[in-house]
């Protein structure tokens, strides 16, 4: 059974000229991907919403900050920190992220485009419409 969403690691070759960290993207998900964006220069709280119909994979390309993801049941809260790692949301989540490093660098791969009326920024309004 798929989780919601998971924890991921990624391989990182390190050597003398430094880290390589390389995402065979099929090896994580088999949606399309058609967004790509991320997040620099945070000074506050991001997320605070669910998307209708989207999947994500969140990295931590540079520095550090706190993923926190409800799933329908309970909150979860995950340190993100550097690009060997990655959160991957299959279905339907709220999600929040926090304490974000001063160099913190957060990319994110979606299976949609941008669409506002898909968000929900209500947190009981989600838990209504997962459960």
């Amino acid at each position: 059974m798929m989780k919601k969403f998971e924890l991921v690691k990624f391989k990182t070759f390190d050597d003398e000229r430094g880290s390589l960290t390389a995402l065979e993207l099929p090896d994580f998900f088999d949606w399309p991907l058609k967004r790509f964006y991320y997040v620099t220069g945070t000074k506050m709280s991001r997320g605070g919403h669910a998307v209708r119909g989207e999947k994500k994979l969140y990295v931590m390309m540079q520095g550090s900050a706190v993923a926190r993801i409800h799933d329908g049941e309970k909150w979860h809260e995950h340190k993100l920190q550097g690009p060997s790692e990655g959160l991957l949301m299959n279905e339907l989540c709220f999600r929040e992220f926090t304490d974000f490093s001063d160099e913190a660098v957060l990319a994110v791969l979606s299976n949609m485009p941008y669409n506002p009326e898909a968000y929900i920024y209500d947190l009981d309004e989600f838990l209504k419409e997962v459960n």
